[in-house]
């Protein structure tokens, strides 16, 4: 079965048309294996080719030392994983779109470029919360340090 052949009714769906109830649960669950295996290297893809999700976890990573040293809230962890959650997955939407878009065409196209720059902008906008986020979080406890409050 090719890995891109996504869709309701899979290949390995319809050879186990018949067969006993256990072999369409180990197609599927070999499936649903898979599929992470898949996702992962969508993950390192991401990681090996795009800077920016380079530039984004090293500050994720940074965000989380300074989110145990300063020993935030479960509250507050709650909050910092959510928005670099969404800054990652919003990193990996834009190689998304700059990859279909470059399959569409070779060609400048202004539809292409929107697509393009609107998927990069979402990715601006949530790295410029995610920076108003890390303000909030970690700014009046570094601020108290500093001032030996």
């Amino acid at each position: 079965m090719n890995k891109y052949e996504h869709g309701p009714l899979e290949k390995a769906d319809l050879k186990v048309v018949g067969q006993p109830e256990t072999a369409k649960t180990e197609v599927k669950r070999a499936d649903f294996l898979r599929s992470f295996v898949y996702a992962f290297q969508g993950i390192g893809y991401t990681l090996r080719t795009q800077r920016n999700m380079r530039v984004h976890l090293g500050l994720g990573v940074v965000a989380a030392g300074l989110g145990l040293w300063l020993g935030l809230n479960s509250t507050e962890w709650a909050v910092l994983l959510v928005i670099m959650a969404l800054v990652y997955c919003l990193e990996m939407i834009n190689t998304v779109a700059e990859a279909v878009v470059d399959l569409v065409t070779e060609e400048y196209h202004p539809l292409a470029k929107i697509a393009k720059d609107v998927a990069a902008g979402a990715v601006l906008v949530a790295a410029f919360f995610a920076v108003g986020v890390g303000v909030l979080l970690f700014g009046p406890r570094l601020v108290a340090l500093l001032l030996g409050k």
